[in-house]
C-alpha cells in the first residue's frame, strides 16, 4: 500500500490536473497521485507524476465525462475511475489522516453490462446545418479498440516514450469511422452494383438499438436511455446488414436537387459535381431526399395542428416476389401514416414509393431533454425489418 495524495486540494487549477511542471516533488515522490481529467492528455498527466518521483496515478473523470473509462499505454502504473468513484476517493482522502493505495491488476473482465453503451465523446444531433437530415447515421465500436501502431512513436505519443510496438489500445470517433468504413468494403464486395447510399441504407436500417441486456443502449454522457440524436438509426450490425431487403437509394440527380433544396446555386453546385447543374423549376423540399431516416420541423407558430407529407422510394434487394407491410411506431403526441401500408415487389417491379405523413399538436408535444420526440417506421415482409427512425421537433425558421 502506497501513501494516496490528491494535489488537487490545495486549490491551484494545475495541480489538479498534474499539468506539466506542476507537481511538487515532496508532496508526491514514492506516492499514488489523484489526477483529475481534462485540459491536457491523459498520458501527459502520469509523465508529470512520473517526473516528480510518483509511483502511479488514478485518472479520476470530471462530471462532464461520466463513467467513460479509456485505455490508455501510460508511463507508470495507472488506473482510471468514473467520475462516482472519483468523488468517493477524494472524499476518503480529505477525510483520513493516512490514505493508502494499490494498483493490482486482475485481469480482463469478459461480459460487462451494459453493452454497447454511446461514448460521452460521440458526436450528437441534430443536424446543425441541415436539420431535415438526421445525423449521426449511425453508430458502431470506437472505445477501446485493439489497433495498428507506427513503430515512429511510442504508444503514448511522448517524446519521452521509448517503448514501441505494433499495436495500441485507442478511442475516438477515428476508431469507430474505420469499423464503418470496413462494414462498407464488405458490403461493397459481397453487393459490387450497390451504390455508396444503398451500402448506407443497408447499414442504417438494420442497425441494433438495445444493448445484451436487451434494454436501449445508455448514453454514457447522462446516464439515461439514448435518443436518435445520440445514435442515429442504431449501433452497426453487418450481419443483417448483408441482406437487408430493402435499401433506400438516392442518385447524383437527387444529390442536386437536395443541394438546390438548401439555397445552393448551380454555379456552386458545378464546382462539386465537375460537370453542368441544373435546379427545378420548382424548388425541391430538403426532407425529399430519399435517406433511410425522416426528421420532421415544425415552428413554433400559433397554429395549433401542423402536418408534413415526405417521399421515400425503396429498392428491393431481396426475394424477387415479396410484399412489405409497415409497422408505426409514433412519437408522443404525434401521429405518423404510412401511404400505401404494403409495398408489393416482383421480378419487374423492385422499386416502390410511399407517403409518409406527420401530424402534430405542437403545443401539446411532450418534447424530451433532447427537445424531440422519437418514433419509428419499419418494413417487413416477415423475414427482413428495414426500420427508419422518426424525429419530430420543434424549430424557429431562420
Amino acid at each position: 500500500m502506497y501513501t494516496l495524495v490528491y494535489p488537487g486540494k490545495s486549490g491551484v487549477f494545475s495541480d489538479s490536473f498534474c499539468m506539466e511542471n506542476s507537481l511538487e516533488p515532496n508532496l508526491v515522490r514514492g506516492k499514488i497521485v489523484v489526477c483529475d481529467r481534462g485540459s491536457n492528455a491523459r498520458v501527459a498527466k502520469g509523465l508529470a507524476v512520473k517526473e516528480a518521483g510518483g509511483v502511479g496515478m488514478i485518472l479520476a473523470n470530471e462530471i462532464s465525462n461520466g463513467e467513460e473509462l479509456v485505455a490508455d499505454a501510460h508511463l507508470l502504473p495507472a488506473c482510471a475511475v468514473g467520475s462516482n468513484e472519483g468523488e468517493t476517493l477524494k472524499s476518503y482522502i480529505s477525510s483520513n489522516t493516512n490514505p493508502t493505495a494499490t494498483i493490482d491488476f486482475k485481469g480482463t473482465i469478459l461480459g460487462i453490462k451494459p453493452a454497447p453503451v454511446v461514448a460521452f465523446f460521440s458526436g450528437r444531433g441534430p443536424n446543425g446545418m441541415n436539420p431535415e437530415i438526421l445525423k449521426p447515421d449511425l453508430i458502431a465500436p470506437g472505445v477501446n479498440i485493439l489497433a495498428a501502431w507506427t513503430d515512429a512513436v511510442g504508444p503514448t505519443g511522448q517524446d519521452s516514450d521509448t517503448r514501441r510496438t505494433e499495436f495500441n489500445i485507442l478511442s475516438g470517433t477515428s476508431m469507430a469511422a474505420p469499423h464503418v468504413s470496413g462494414a462498407a468494403a464488405l458490403l461493397k464486395s459481397a453487393h459490387p452494383d450497390w451504390s455508396p447510399a444503398a451500402i448506407r441504407s443497408a447499414m442504417m436500417t438494420t442497425a441494433r438499438l438495445v444493448d445484451n441486456r436487451k434494454m436501449p443502449m445508455t448514453d454514457e454522457s447522462t446516464g439515461k436511455p439514448s435518443t436518435p440524436y445520440a445514435f442515429g438509426a442504431g449501433h452497426l450490425n453487418l450481419g443483417l446488414a448483408m441482406d437487408p431487403g430493402l435499401v433506400y437509394d438516392i442518385t447524383n440527380d437527387d444529390y442536386v436537387n437536395f443541394l438546390c433544396s438548401i439555397g445552393y446555386e448551380p454555379k456552386v453546385i458545378q464546382v462539386i459535381t465537375h460537370s453542368p447543374a441544373k435546379c427545378p423549376a420548382r424548388k425541391p423540399k430538403p426532407e425529399n431526399l430519399n435517406y433511410p431516416s425522416i426528421a420532421a420541423l415544425f415552428s413554433n407558430s400559433s397554429t395549433r395542428t401542423q402536418s408534413k407529407t415526405f417521399i421515400r422510394t425503396a429498392t428491393n434487394v431481396g426475394q424477387p416476389n415479396s410484399v412489405y407491410r409497415a409497422t408505426i411506431e409514433s412519437p408522443n403526441g404525434v401521429t405518423v401514416s404510412v401511404k400505401p401500408a404494403n409495398l408489393a415487389f416482383t421480378e419487374a417491379v423492385k422499386k416502390r414509393s410511399f407517403i409518409v405523413t406527420v401530424t402534430a399538436d405542437t403545443r401539446n408535444m411532450m418534447l424530451g431533454d433532447s427537445g424531440a420526440v422519437f418514433g419509428s417506421i419499419s418494413w417487413s415482409d416477415g423475414k427482413h425489418v428495414v426500420r427508419s427512425p422518426v424525429v419530430v421537433t420543434q424549430i424557429n425558421p431562420l
